[in-house]
């Protein structure tokens, strides 16, 4: 079940801060580690578990490594809460229509 690396990477809140960083625009270590709390090693070591997940990529350009969103993963994991809203749907409607 794929869905459960990206659950397990989104649970730590330094990972979801990073995502949410990531959402502008493609960024390096050092302007996502400019204003966290942790090194730019820790952060590298987040962007790993992330791009495990599929939830990020890295792009090379000369020396540096740009990362972004990888809209695949969070599509994977959209799809997968989306089973949960059809679910709560379909029963709010079975309930509704035997009240009736």
């Amino acid at each position: 079940m794929p869905y459960q690396k990206i659950f397990t990477a989104m649970a730590d809140p330094t990972r979801r801060e990073v995502l949410e960083k990531l959402k502008g625009k493609p960024r390096t270590v050092a302007d996502l580690a400019a204003d966290m709390p942790v090194s730019r090693p820790a952060v590298s070591q987040h962007l790993k578990v992330l791009q495990e997940a599929g939830l990020v990529q890295a792009k090379a350009e000369g020396t540096r490594r740009y990362y972004s969103l990888r809209r695949e993963g969070i599509e994977l994991m959209r799809q997968y809460l989306d089973g949960f809203w059809e679910d709560v749907m379909a029963n709010y409607a079975a309930n509704i229509l035997k009240r009736r």
